[in-house]
């Protein structure tokens, strides 16, 4: 009964991706079954909100490299998402000319015209992250993208700080560990729905959302991660922390950043933001020197 399920079940999950060879199937299948009601529910008052009058206010060689596993980014697909792509962040590059282009926008690009299938949205959206708020993450010096990593490793030490002794007893930075978490928000590195249902609270909460995504991760797994005892199986059990049911199970998961961490104003994120940037450009003068 169980090679039957998996028979019936596509190898190309909805967004395109296709799945690997050894996919759950029947965990998954089980897991969308409940998800599915849930769904439904957020569509239903998602389409009330949108109604409403409380409207929500709230160098291009890597075109080959962008989602390999999708088919809708495959050369031979018709229609080829490759050249809307192509034609999002070229635009961007002449709209922004701070930034221009820099790794890791393609993947978000590219998620953002999967979901939107449509050019001009996908560039707004795309200059909301990058403009408004994901500040300095892709400028040429990267400081808002580096200043975040140093954020998150305070906030560790506040809320985990087991984990942050562990990554100080064995000299591990941040950014060895979480920078393409921050730069390519999640894209392969958690699964695809629980990256959109991020995505969803990021462009109406901002980008604290990212801290408590991490911090839900690192606090849930913290007896696993402190059991490393070096550097590479520090690294090995960060990449772990980000597979299995816990981050499968979207909606559960989602509802665990937000109790996770504990509290985690915006104006608490801020301040950590300029001391940590203070110290950054502190660092860059004296190595300047």
């Amino acid at each position: 009964r169980g090679l039957w399920k998996e028979a019936r079940l596509p190898r190309v999950d909805p967004y395109g991706f296709e799945r690997p060879k050894d996919f759950d199937y029947v965990s998954y299948e089980e897991f969308f079954s409940r998800y599915l009601v849930i769904l439904t529910r957020r569509a239903i008052k998602w389409s009330k909100l949108l109604k409403g009058n409380n409207r929500i206010q709230k160098s291009l060689k890597d075109m080959n490299r962008t989602f390999p596993d999708n088919v809708q980014f495959r050369k031979t697909a018709n229609p080829c998402l490759q050249q809307t792509l192509y034609n999002v962040l070229v635009a961007y590059g002449h709209h922004n000319k701070t930034v221009g282009y820099c790794q890791g926008m393609n993947f978000i690009a590219g998620y953002l015209i999967l979901i939107t299938k449509n050019e001009e949205e996908s560039f707004w959206l795309l200059d909301a992250l990058i403009g408004r708020i994901l500040p300095d993450y892709y400028s040429p010096a990267m400081m808002g993208l580096k200043t975040d990593q140093e954020v998150l490793g305070e906030l560790v030490r506040k809320k985990v700080p087991a984990v942050a002794d562990l990554m100080d007893r064995h000299g591990v930075m941040w950014t060895l560990i979480v920078s393409r978490w921050f730069i390519c928000l999640f894209i392969d590195i958690l699964p695809v729905e629980t990256v959109l249902r991020i995505w969803d609270c990021i462009f109406y909460e901002g980008s604290k959302i990212i801290f408590r995504v991490a911090l839900a991760l690192i606090k849930q797994h913290q007896a696993f991660i402190l059991e490393a005892t070096n550097l590479p199986d520090i690294c090995d059990k960060f990449k772990q922390i980000t597979r299995g049911t816990f981050v499968t199970e979207c909606h559960t998961f989602m509802q665990k950043i937000f109790t996770e961490p504990g509290s985690l104003s915006m104006a608490t994120v801020n301040k950590l933001r300029e001391t940590c940037r203070a110290k950054l450009v502190a660092q860059g003068s004296t190595n300047n020197i």
